[in-house]
């Protein structure tokens, strides 16, 4: 291909003409008489635009020298082109035979791909199956395990409460036995007790003398229908607990007579005993938990 810098023009027989026609312009208005004729600026003028076409004329010249030697070499990469043609023709025919036997090879793959996809699909199946079997197993397993730990632990609690009811008729007795050294002591032995259970989250509560009755929370000992509105709790019979925040068993009261004159807080008497039960193996009345 032709390079475009060769179709240059040279400039400077233009430019050369331009710096004459502008000299001889200057030369006539110094050399002219003041004013100037009309003439004389016609002339002047001329001379300054056929100076400024002539400096113009090389770069307009290049320009479509350039332009034509851009359409010579498109013209020649045309012809190149063309000139692969036959080339790109023997190509696609040997690319078309060899599409035929690669399109055969190709059959008899995917048959095989398909025979492969589906002995797959059928192998994920059954290990599908196997593993569901393995998962609703281990499900009833662990459903049984945690069934046995929540009647583990609910015969836990039941065993704490009791034994703590009977701490605290023990509590009740000391402090009603008139010894006070007997009585300091039963008492922190119950605070002990107390303490250590609150760790795991069982802990006591107590209706105070004079209290209003909350049925939420509080029990009557011994008594088969509800107790009437706006009943004031006497004593507390036996504590009430809670484990983790969850009511498990409220506390049993006895309520104040009604007329009777409200008493001074005291605890049960020495005879205080936890709720009757029928046979000791019998569960009390606690709340699931969670």
């Amino acid at each position: 291909m032709n390079d475009v810098r060769e179709w240059k023009i040279p400039k400077w027989p233009f430019l050369l003409g331009n710096a004459l026609l502008l000299a001889f312009a200057y030369l006539i208005v110094w050399k002219s008489p003041h004013p100037i004729s009309q003439w004389e600026i016609l002339a002047c003028f001329a001379a300054a635009v056929f100076g400024a076409v002539i400096g113009i004329l090389p770069f307009l010249l290049d320009y479509r020298a350039m332009g034509t030697a851009l359409q010579v070499n498109a013209l020649g990469a045309v012809v190149d082109k063309i000139q692969d043609l036959e080339k790109l023709a023997a190509q696609i025919s040997a690319a078309t035979n060899q599409w035929d036997v690669i399109q055969g090879q190709a059959e008899k793959t995917a048959a095989g791909a398909k025979q492969i996809a589906d002995k797959m699909g059928a192998e994920v199946r059954e290990f599908s199956e196997f593993m569901q079997k393995i998962n609703d197993n281990e499900k009833a397993t662990l459903r049984l395990e945690v069934e046995k730990m929540h009647r583990g632990e609910a015969e836990w609690l039941q065993m704490l409460v009791r034994i703590f009811d009977h701490i605290f008729a023990l509590y009740a007795a000391a402090t009603r036995s008139g010894q006070p050294q007997l009585a300091e002591q039963i008492t922190h032995f119950q605070n002990a007790c107390r303490g250590t259970v609150r760790r795991i989250g069982l802990t006591a509560f107590a209706a105070e003398p004079g209290e209003a009755f909350d049925a939420a929370r509080h029990q009557v000992a011994d008594s088969k229908g509800n107790p009437p509105a706006g009943a004031v709790v006497a004593e507390t019979i036996a504590s009430g607990y809670t484990f983790q925040g969850k009511l498990l068993r409220p506390a049993v009261v006895r309520l104040r007579e009604a007329g009777a004159p409200a008493a001074p807080p005291s605890l049960p008497s020495a005879s205080a005993k936890p709720p009757a039960r029928e046979n000791e193996e019998d569960e009390l009345p606690l709340g699931e938990p969670d």
